[in-house]
């Protein structure tokens, strides 16, 4: 059964915080021809999390309802550095650096897109042609009060920060890859609205339909505050281990989970969502499970069905002490042939951030070693031991000691 257009709008509007126009959107799903749709990334950094997926998910969706995909590598606007957001100019990165990190982009974002309908582009293909005079005559199709209308921009100048003037290029660059590639939709963030509406102005100054802007959310971290980053700590990445996974979804809260579920969920449709809410609501379903659900669905999608599986059934045996706990990786620790006392073999295995919140713990009574709880603070464990250790409900860790 084919998907009618208003089927189509309701998945492409899904988790979107604006649509550019929706009408023209509906006009062009009409045409009844596979539309072209870009998102940009600068090969800033090799590894992708969670929050880069955002994207990658909506251009899915398109797949999955017959587009076409453009997977555009900006290796010439990573040579100059994206502004969004910034309060200072960001240094841009050598040639080298942005092929280095192109390189590593396929092997993950093929976990998500169909890689026989994603077409592959780097924008130096069209700008690695380009004369100064060319440049310039670009750089002449806006104007530097329209520049000053962006946020970042305006703050900037206003607070009498340096903006340095390639800065101003990037969006103009952008807008022109939209030009280059005659897109029908282009895919950002929020941050990027501003990049993304030149692609409407420059297409129309060059004789072309302007395409429709797609913004989506910018995806909160694990804190359920801040947006998903690695320098925050508070992200899942892409190339993470199944059990790291599901073990750091399962730490969302409840609020956060049905955030996700919008944002990152194949599985589970906006009708299912809105059923679920209300078994929940009414008592009928454990929030936990629908977390658990979720946190095995973004498992498989990286590391496929069985080592999914795999990861929930060493979550359940070391949550709910359920199952084999031999499911868990084992972690090599290294320690001194006198072995380390629980609080710093806690730190040591990552559990703890220092020593001090180790002892917090115990206090507490919510370390546990092999299930069972540990009152001694001078326990010491030496090079040999294997076993799990657990802190609190939700932090463990199958280690096995080996001499440092």
């Amino acid at each position: 059964m084919s998907t009618s257009v208003q089927e189509a709008l309701d998945l492409i509007a899904r988790g979107a915080d604006e649509i550019i126009k929706i009408e023209e959107l509906e006009a062009r799903l009409k045409l009844g021809r596979p539309l072209r749709i870009k998102a940009g990334f600068d090969p800033t950094a090799p590894d992708l999390h969670l929050g880069h997926t955002v994207l990658l998910n909506k251009m899915r969706q398109f797949q999955d309802l017959g587009h076409q995909v453009i997977f555009l590598i900006g290796d010439f606007t990573g040579m100059i550095g994206d502004p969004s957001g910034k309060n200072a100019t960001r240094k841009a990165l050598t040639r080298e650096d942005v092929l280095a990190n192109a390189e590593t982009y396929a092997e993950q974002v093929f976990k998500v897109l169909d890689r026989q309908r994603t077409e592959v582009r780097f924008n130096s293909e069209w700008f690695g042609q380009m004369g100064a005079a060319d440049m310039i005559r670009l750089a002449a199709q806006h104007t530097v009060a329209r520049m000053l209308e962006r946020d970042d921009f305006a703050k900037r100048y206003a607070g009498q920060q340096p903006i340095a003037i390639h800065e101003f290029l990037y969006p103009l660059v952008q807008g022109y890859d939209s030009v280059a590639l005659k897109c029908d939709v282009e895919l950002g963030g929020t941050d990027q609205k501003f990049n993304l509406l030149m692609g409407r102005g420059l297409q129309e100054h060059h004789g072309q339909p302007a395409q429709i802007v797609l913004t989506m959310p910018l995806l909160e971290g694990l804190d359920g505050v801040n947006k998903m980053s690695k320098s925050l700590g508070n992200y899942i990445g892409v190339n993470e281990p199944a059990i790291d996974i599901v073990t750091k979804a399962m730490k969302i809260d409840d609020t956060l989970m049905w955030r996700w579920i919008d944002l990152l969920s194949f599985e589970i449709s906006i009708a299912q969502a809105a059923q679920l809410r209300q078994q929940i609501q009414a008592g009928q379903l454990n929030p936990r499970d629908l977390k658990l659900r979720l946190a095995r669905e973004l498992a498989a999608r990286f590391h496929g069905a069985a080592a999914a599986d795999t990861a929930v059934e060493g979550w359940n045996a070391a949550v709910r002490g359920e199952g084999d706990l031999s499911s868990l990786p084992l972690t090599d620790v290294a320690v001194p042939a006198e072995g380390l006392r629980i609080a710093a073999l806690l730190t040591a295995a990552g559990l703890t951030p220092s020593n001090s919140e180790a002892n917090r713990k115990l206090k507490e009574r919510a370390v546990k070693v092999d299930g069972q709880v540990v009152e001694d603070a001078q326990q010491a464990f030496a090079p040999g031991f294997e076993g799990v250790l657990t802190v609190g409900k939700r932090t463990f860790a199958r280690v096995r000691l080996v001499s440092a």
